[in-house]
């Protein structure tokens, strides 16, 4: 009778699943064939009961129970497979020729050491046989066998001596190697493996360490270029703004003592016409007067005694003139009221460097802070999204919430899905176990906070912030989910906003580094475009009561189309000291 394994084809004893030999193979109410644990394991991670194969759904998980049949004819598939495999090795292994052979010479199975020679099965079958032949020393055929043979005593090499570092037969531990460390050559040769892969191993991890260590090191060259390009552009920026600023000020300044001047001229040029016409009146009084004086009618002179010795009515004007000097005085007095209030404030930043014991350039904040100063008022209206960074905080993330599959860097700063297996990890409540998610260290639950993470080159990401009680043991979406705020990438191209539902966000542009933006007390948050400096979206109206943490997701890494990492961006220095300097974090919009 036909065995098993002959009559079913390969095709049909491979599981569908791990596409390998059934291993205690269960049969579903389908009548479709999988290993139990493969079977077992794709429920564990499903939410409903279907065949794998036919996608057939079950109300209930069934109770599975070994197939006997294709169990047995499994293992008799494995086991032919195991023969064919020994005699395919044996087949190609023996080159050398038997040196017993007188015609045709045949492939050699063994060499004898004792002998010197290498036989045939044929040839072979007297070691099988006669007693003394029994005990010679037989190995698997060699090209160069006198290497196994003792030279001096024409003995087989059976023995390792460890002070000597060689190898010996029975009858040099009676003679040159007597009294030393001798141990069977089997025994040698398994130190000595054990020694080679443990030096292996070591070099291995060696070679691991200076990649990891080079990319280490690509990774810092690349951070510090893309911050000294981002400090750089960030300075111009600036520069440029307060440039533009004294420039337009200047022109208003001229623009409006212009205007003053003009004014000034037109009420001097009032007073004077009507000065010179009050001339006039008194000139004609003055030359009636003069004839009345010399007059010889006294009836007459009398008669208008009255109305000529008075003089004509005029206007008052001993209060009455041009102020020359009330736009310099005033702008003297706003510039030094300024610089005293600067004074001040350097004054007390100074102390409180000191006390921190930080080495900053103070001439060079002076100096910054002191223009600043002056041209807030003109700054804040026209770049707004470069003032929202003024709310920035410094973020790092939290291992003890991180999932297994991820890899977070040294400093917190960076964060990527790995390809490797499970992680074993601390077991923690704040750890994500079944979705690859990450929050903060840091937590907010007042005020307002902005952070920037570099997402170039992800197919998919989540970002955003996440209430301190988020699920953590079980899986949750950012679509279906109330307690996270998030903007999310999938498909490489559709960027949707969610909070408990989600809203699709038309993006002509691949996006680099996103900024967010929050405010506890007016329930907001807000994604920015941190490269082109624009809002994309804000989330309002919402209601905190919990402690927030920044929340971040990589997403899964398919065909390592994903394996870029998430970088938090670094904090500006002088935007934080800007915001200390003059409490701004209540007056910026």
């Amino acid at each position: 009778m036909a065995s098993y394994s002959s009559l079913l084809s390969e095709d049909q004893l491979l599981c569908s699943i791990c596409l390998d030999v059934f291993t205690d193979p269960v049969t579903t109410p389908c009548g479709h064939n999988f290993c139990k644990n493969c079977l077992a394991g794709y429920w564990d991670s499903s939410d409903h009961y279907q065949c794998p194969l036919c996608n057939k759904a079950f109300k209930m998980r069934p109770d599975m129970s070994i197939n006997t049949l294709i169990s047995v004819t499994a293992a008799q598939f494995k086991q032919s497979v195991k023969i064919n495999t020994a005699d395919k090795n044996a087949c190609t292994s023996s080159k050398m020729l038997c040196d017993a052979c007188t015609g045709v010479k045949l492939s050699s199975v063994k060499s004898c050491l004792n002998c010197g020679a290498s036989y045939c099965k044929a040839h072979l079958q007297p070691h099988r046989t006669i007693q003394n032949l029994k005990k010679h020393k037989l190995i698997n055929p060699v090209e160069n066998l006198e290497d196994y043979i003792c030279q001096k005593h024409e003995r087989a090499l059976e023995l390792f001596c460890r002070d000597d570092q060689t190898c010996v037969c029975q009858f040099c531990t009676e003679t040159d190697h007597k009294n030393h460390n001798t141990v069977p050559i089997e025994e040698a040769n398994d130190e000595l493996k054990a020694c080679l892969m443990k030096t292996q191993t070591e070099v291995q991890q060696m070679i691991q360490n200076r990649l990891e260590k080079t990319e280490e090191i690509e990774r810092s060259l690349l951070l510090s270029k893309k911050s000294t390009e981002e400090e750089i552009s960030q300075g111009t920026e600036v520069f440029t703004a307060l440039i533009r600023s004294i420039e337009r000020s200047q022109a208003e300044l001229l623009e409006v003592m212009e205007e003053k001047q003009k004014a000034a001229e037109r009420q001097a040029e009032g007073l004077i016409k009507e000065l010179k016409q009050e001339i006039s009146v008194l000139k004609r009084r003055d030359t009636e007067l003069e004839q009345l004086s010399h007059t010889e009618e006294h009836l007459h002179l009398l008669q208008i005694y009255s109305s000529m010795c008075s003089p004509p009515h005029t206007k008052n004007w001993t209060g009455i003139s041009i102020n020359t000097d009330l736009s310099r005085k005033t702008l003297r007095k706003s510039l030094s009221d300024l610089r005293k209030e600067l004074n001040n404030e350097m004054d007390k930043k100074k102390e409180k460097l000191d006390r921190e014991k930080k080495d900053c350039d103070l001439h060079r904040i002076w100096l910054f802070l002191y223009v600043l100063l002056l041209l807030v008022p003109f700054l804040i209206p026209a770049t707004k999204a470069f003032w929202i960074r003024v709310y920035a905080v410094d973020v790092t993330l939290d291992p003890d919430t991180a999932y297994p599959y991820l890899i977070l860097s040294e400093d917190g700063k960076q964060v990527r899905i790995g390809q490797r297996s499970w992680k074993f990890v601390p077991y923690s409540q704040k750890r994500f176990m079944y979705d690859p998610h990450v929050l903060a260290k840091q937590g907010f639950n007042s005020g307002r906070f902005y952070y920037e993470v570099q997402v170039r080159g992800k197919t998919e990401w989540d970002l955003g912030v996440a209430r301190m009680s988020i699920s953590r043991q079980w899986k949750f979406f950012p679509k279906h989910n109330d307690r996270t705020w998030a903007m999310i990438k999938r498909n490489g191209k559709d960027y949707q906003a969610c909070a408990g539902s989600c809203v699709g966000l038309p993006r002509g542009e691949e996006m680099e580094v996103v900024g967010v933006f929050v405010d506890y007390e007016e329930g907001l948050v807000s994604f920015y475009d941190a490269k082109a400096r624009s809002l994309i979206y804000s989330i309002t109206g919402q209601s905190f009561t919990e402690k927030l943490y920044p929340f971040f997701s990589p997403g899964l890494n398919f065909n390592y189309e994903n394996s870029a990492p998430m970088i938090i961006s670094e904090v500006n220095e002088y935007l934080i000291l800007l915001r200390k300097c003059f409490s701004m974090g209540d007056t910026v919009a």
